[in-house]
C-alpha cells in the first residue's frame, strides 16, 4: 500500500502550517531525518540524580489547576492518547470497539454540559499489535486518527533483527502510520552505542514513511544516565519520538525519567534543530498524574509540545479517570467507572 493510498483510505492528511493561540502561524514540524553517531557527545552525558529528583517533586506542588481549567487540560490530554490494548486476550471485536471509543471518547451529554457539544474530540492514535493493525484502520477509515503498531519483538525486543524488520514492514503494508519499536536494552547496559544506532536506523528505514517511536525501556536500563544517552542515540538515528516505557517492565514511565527525556530532546534540538516527540507510557493512570505531565512538558520544552505531534500518552486506564473527573467536573458527583466502558 503506498502513502497516498493510504491517506485516502484513513482519511488522515498532514497540516501545512499550525496556527497557535495567539494566531501566529508556526512552520511544520519537519521529520527528524537522524544525524551521524556523535560518540563524545553520548560518552560526555551526565546526570545529577538527587538534582532531578527534586525537581520532579516539585511539578505537582508547584501547580494548580482547577474548575474549568482543569476541564480543559483533560480534554487536552484526550487529545495526547495513544489508546491501547496490548493483552494476550485481545480479539478482532475488543479492537474494534476500541476504536469506537476512540472516535468518541467522553459521552456526549458531558461535552454538551461542558459547552463542547459538537466540537470534535477524539484520540491521538489507536495502538495495538500487528495481527490487529488491518481490523483498526479499517475501524477508523475517514476519521483521521492513525494506527500505531507495536513492532520488533515487543516487548522484550529479542527477535531475530530480520524477523523485527518484516514484522515492522507488515504492519506499515497493513496500513500502520507509526511504528513503536522497542530496543535492544543490552546494547545500553553494554554501552554498545554503534549496535544501538545502527539498529534503530535500521527500523527507520524500514518504517518507511511511517513515523518511528522508539521505546527505550527506561525501567530496565539501570541509571538516568543511560536514559539520557539511549535518547540521545536514538534522536540521532532518526526517531521521531522517544518513549519511555513498554508498559510491561516493573517501572515505567516517572517524572525523573520524563525530566531526563525532555531536556535531551530541548539539547538535540539545540544541536540540530529538529523537534522529536515524547511518550510516557505505562504506570500514567490518573487524571491527576496527566495533569503532571502536561506541566513537566509546558515547562520544560513548551507549548509547540503540548500537541499529538509531539507528545502521547500510551494509555488505557487513563481515559476512563479522566472521564470521571469530567463527570463529577458536570454533575459534583463521581461516578462509576462502569459508566465510562474503555471497549
Amino acid at each position: 500500500m503506498t502513502t497516498t493510498d493510504h491517506r485516502a483510505r484513513t482519511g488522515r492528511t498532514a497540516p501545512e502550517y499550525v496556527v497557535r493561540g495567539d494566531n501566529a502561524i508556526e512552520p511544520p514540524i519537519v521529520r527528524n531525518p537522524g544525524t551521524p553517531l556523535d560518540l563524545s557527545w553520548v560518552q560526555d552525558l551526565r546526570i545529577n540524580r538527587s538534582a532531578v529528583e527534586r525537581r520532579a517533586a516539585t511539578i505537582p506542588t508547584r501547580r494548580s489547576v482547577k474548575s474549568a481549567w482543569q476541564a480543559g487540560w483533560l480534554l487536552r490530554a484526550i487529545t495526547l492518547m495513544d489508546l491501547t490494548t496490548l493483552q494476550g486476550d485481545d480479539t478482532a471485536g475488543r479492537v474494534r470497539r476500541l476504536c469506537a471509543k476512540a472516535r468518541q471518547p467522553v459521552r456526549p451529554d458531558i461535552l454538551e454540559a461542558l459547552g463542547m457539544g459538537g466540537t470534535s474530540v477524539h484520540v491521538a492514535a489507536v495502538c495495538v499489535y500487528h495481527a490487529f493493525v488491518r481490523t483498526a484502520v479499517d475501524a477508523l477509515a475517514g476519521s483521521g486518527i492513525p494506527v500505531a503498531a507495536v513492532s520488533t519483538g515487543f516487548p522484550a525486543g529479542l527477535s531475530p533483527l530480520a524477523t523485527r524488520i518484516a514484522e515492522i514492514e507488515a504492519s506499515v503494508a497493513d496500513g500502520a502510520e507509526e511504528i513503536d519499536i522497542v530496543i535492544t536494552r543490552a546494547h545500553v547496559l553494554n554501552e554498545d552505542w554503534q549496535a544501538l544506532y545502527d539498529e534503530v536506523r535500521t527500523f527507520r528505514a524500514a518504517c518507511g514513511h511511517a513515523h518511528l517511536k522508539a521505546i527505550l525501556g527506561t525501567g530496565e536500563l539501570a541509571t538516568l544516565r543511560n536514559v539520557a544517552r539511549a535518547s540521545a542515540v536514538a534522536m540521532m538515528a532518526g526517531a521521531d519520538f522517544i518513549k519511555t516505557s513498554t508498559g510491561k517492565e516493573p517501572v515505567n514511565a516517572t517524572l525523573p525519567v520524563g525530566i531526563v527525556m525532555a531536556r535531551m530532546i530541548r539539547s538535540y534540538r539545540e544541536r540540530t534543530g529538529y523537534l522529536v516527540g515524547f511518550k510516557p507510557a505505562g504506570g500514567v493512570r490518573k487524571a491527576k498524574e496527566s495533569l503532571d505531565w502536561l506541566a513537566m512538558m509546558k515547562e520544560e520544552l513548551g507549548d509547540r509540545w503540548l500537541r499529538p505531534e509531539l507528545f502521547r500518552f500510551g494509555a488505557s486506564s487513563l481515559l476512563t479517570d479522566i472521564e470521571r473527573q469530567l463527570e463529577h467536573h458536570v454533575t459534583g458527583r463521581y461516578s462509576a467507572a462502569h459508566r465510562h466502558p474503555m471497549a
